[in-house]
């Protein structure tokens, strides 16, 4: 096996390839470590001469990494940890945090965690900016990739390999009706339920859910006459109809009075909603991450009313 001089190479190109494997971008691998435009395509020509490999490659969907190239990524993060061991970290100052923070959220995250948070950050690291995006079917692909720093979702999705979840706050369903369209407190039934006109969310455009599932099991089918990537939208169709929807308590309970609503028991079996912030293992190393993670809890014990 060919020795290798580690007195020969400038150890700085390694955060740099991590930065290039991860981004699949030469710019945005750049933003991340810190480099020009100029300046990373200067060190993606010293990293194929010294690996003798191209690294990234012109695909169907531009820039992929090279079969070595992921080879080495799990190892390349390996190593940069251990490197890091060696210096002292510097200490993490919020008020001096200049960084917009990129997270892939529903409405029901941005409208109830969003204010809290973006109050608490205004207060903490005044410099720093947040960006609610939609969350779509390529979710994973994004984290990973490293175009959103952190994804909200259901603690029982199935993560991709790489990604870490942390509990975030603990949510159930309401199912909800206009106020006084059904008078009296009495439970509501599996088959009253399914008779409703319903309207829904859809954020990935699946055209039935969970709750489909389990009325199907039970011989029955609703009908569903609205249907929105929103889930306020929701709301205010119900507002202004006599369908009923089933969606987050927190949600409803904040918009109830807003749309003259009621909250009902839902006549499911699942019912609960532990939410869950996603983020990738580089990602979860960050301590401006560790950071906004810990801020997300304070603001989403306020945003979904369990201070």
């Amino acid at each position: 096996m060919r020795e290798v001089n580690l007195a020969g190479i400038d150890l700085n190109l390694l955060p740099a390839l991590e930065a290039l494997i991860r981004r699949r971008n030469v710019t945005r691998a750049g933003e991340d470590v810190g480099l020009s435009q100029p300046a990373m395509s200067r060190a993606l020509a010293r990293l194929r001469v010294l690996l003798g490999d191209p690294i990234l490659v012109k695909g169907p969907r531009g820039l992929t990494p090279s079969a070595r190239a992921k080879a080495v990524a799990a190892q390349l993060a390996s190593a940069l940890d251990n490197l890091g061991l060696v210096v002292r970290p510097a200490a993490f100052a919020a008020d001096t945090l200049d960084r917009q923070f990129r997270l892939a959220a529903s409405d029901v995250h941005s409208l109830l965690i969003g204010p809290p948070l973006l109050r608490n950050l205004r207060a903490q690291a005044p410099r720093a900016s947040m960006r609610f995006l939609p969350i779509t079917s390529d979710l994973h692909e994004r984290v990973q990739a490293g175009d959103i720093d952190l994804a909200f979702a259901l603690a029982s999705i199935p993560l991709p390999p790489g990604a870490q979840s942390e509990p975030l706050v603990e949510d159930t369903l309401a199912l909800v009706a206009r106020r006084g369209d059904r008078p009296g407190e009495r439970p509501w039934t599996l088959t009253e339920y399914a008779a409703r006109d319903h309207a829904t969310v859809s954020i990935f455009g699946d055209p039935s859910s969970d709750i489909d599932a389990e009325l199907a099991q039970a011989g029955l089918t609703r009908r569903i006459v609205f249907t929105s990537p929103h889930f306020l939208a929701a709301l205010a169709a119900v507002a202004a109809s006599d369908c009923v929807t089933t969606v987050s308590a927190a949600l409803a309970r904040r918009f109830a009075d807003h749309f003259g609503l009621q909250l009902y028991d839902p006549p499911l079996r699942a019912k609960s909603l532990p939410l869950s912030t996603v983020v990738s293992a580089t990602m979860a190393r960050d301590p401006a991450i560790v950071w906004l993670r810990a801020q997300l809890k304070v603001a989403a014990i306020e945003g979904f009313g369990q201070a």
